[in-house]
């Protein structure tokens, strides 16, 4: 799989120099006042950046007015799209997750843009390189324009790790050292717990301990689960052992969130996309860090992209171009540079990456940003069932996996079940 990963020097070069021309799309002035509807998740996460986009955008493009769709979350979110397909009642532009948009593509409901991207340029000269691409290519064509990205890390309180005998500045690499720090600051007391691992709501948190071991949701052909061997079992006896040995309490995220706000958490474990807001949650209550997400094997290891892509879905030729133009907007490198300051996200532009001109000072003034940023070389796609049982896979592995948090079953027994109940669901191959 294609992974996100710098340019050379001559490119970067040769990139700087046309970004003053090449960073934003060329926007036209409409021709006659335009109203699209734009669809995405997760408000509590995005607001803040596309409010930003939105902002800038109506500077650039004054006849083009957005009404705005939101949900609280992509599964929903993919929910009200389908039903609106099934309605004619579509929204213009759509952000769906990564892992969502392959329906949208083998329904015929997203559009291919490549053909759009390739009329405004080469796409590579514009940011979008191969391997960005590649996180919203679905159906065999590209059905989506990345907008952001995320990757699982830590995030610690660096005062609970000192009373606990740790040395924040020199966090554990691998996960017997961050369960031991658990049991450690659980032990302070006084309603101290050690760490929170998101496993609940969907299956992310679940494929970063399993690409964490060097291995994926389904095998190649996808023909069966990837899960049912002993990568997958491990991954299992790894969430087993955060509960009985590392003392992890079964909550709810929100109740995590403020737990580890209030400054009664030690370690969670979680998408860099809530950094901006966990930032501010704390405040100055302690010193708050952000460390990498502890991988299993360090050659074959990787870590599941999440995040969002804007998908084309208007058939009008008028709202057409306009919401063309706002994805294309969204996801340049001006674009890209807001989402980032405004979320914890990965910039999903080449040159918004490359081009020190838009994220350098940035990242210098806020170094909690920079865990995500290291941990590019190793991510990978958040991985896509296919066919139309995508979200009840995803509702059996969170159930099964609860079974593990609450005591209810061996990992063993989960992960005979899990791969059992997901086989029924699969598409049948001849």
């Amino acid at each position: 799989m294609g992974r996100i990963t710098h340019v050379t020097a001559t490119r970067r070069a040769a990139l700087a120099a046309a970004a003053g021309i090449l960073a934003a799309p060329r926007i036209g002035r409409a021709q006659q006042p335009v109203t699209i509807t734009v669809q995405y998740a997760q408000p509590f996460i995005f607001k803040e950046s596309y409010d930003a986009i939105a902002a800038e955008f109506a500077r650039r493009e004054p006849n083009i007015r957005i009404e705005w769709q939101t949900t609280p979350n992509y599964e929903e979110g993919m929910q009200l799209v389908l039903r609106q397909a099934a309605t004619n009642q579509l929204p213009d532009l759509s952000y769906q997750g990564f892992n969502r948009l392959r329906i949208f593509a083998e329904r015929g409901i997203a559009q291919d843009l490549m053909p759009l991207l390739r009329a405004d340029g080469d796409p590579a000269a514009l940011g979008y390189t191969p391997n960005l691409l590649a996180l919203a290519h679905f159906g065999g064509f590209q059905s989506g324009l990345a907008y952001a990205a995320s990757n699982p890390i830590c995030y610690f309180n660096a005062d609970l790790v000192r009373r606990a005998g740790g040395n924040p500045d020199a966090m554990p690499t691998d996960w017997d050292g961050h369960i031991a720090l658990s049991r450690r600051i659980k032990a302070l007391g006084d309603g101290n717990e050690g760490m929170f691992f998101r496993w609940a709501g969907d299956d992310w948190m679940f494929s970063a301990l399993l690409n964490g071991h060097g291995a994926s949701m389904l095998t190649p052909d996808e023909r069966d689960v990837g899960f049912a061997g002993s990568e997958g079992l491990a991954s299992l006896r790894l969430l087993d052992r955060m509960v009985k040995e590392g003392g992890m309490p079964n909550l709810n995220i929100q109740a995590a969130q403020q737990a580890f706000a209030a400054g009664k958490l030690g370690l969670m474990y979680w998408t860099t996309a809530v950094l901006r807001g966990t930032v501010q949650q704390v405040g100055r209550n302690f010193d708050l860090r952000t460390g990498p997400m502890p991988v299993i094997d360090q050659d074959k290891g990787r870590l599941p992209t999440g995040g969002a892509a804007g998908m084309l879905t208007a058939r009008d030729p008028a709202r057409r171009d306009a919401a063309w133009k706002f994805l294309r907007f969204s996801t340049s490198a001006e674009g890209t540079a807001l989402m980032v300051k405004n979320t914890g996200y990965i910039p999903m532009n080449q040159i918004a990456i490359d081009d020190p001109r838009y994220l350098a000072d940035f990242y210098r003034d806020n170094p909690l940003f920079q865990t995500a940023t290291r941990q590019v070389p190793l991510m990978v796609p958040w991985y896509a069932f296919p066919g139309a049982n995508s979200v009840r896979v995803t509702q059996v592995m969170v159930d099964n996996m609860a079974r593990v948090v609450e005591g209810q079953a061996t990992p063993e027994a989960v992960q005979r079940d899990m791969a059992t109940e997901v086989r029924r669901l699969l598409p049948r191959r001849s």
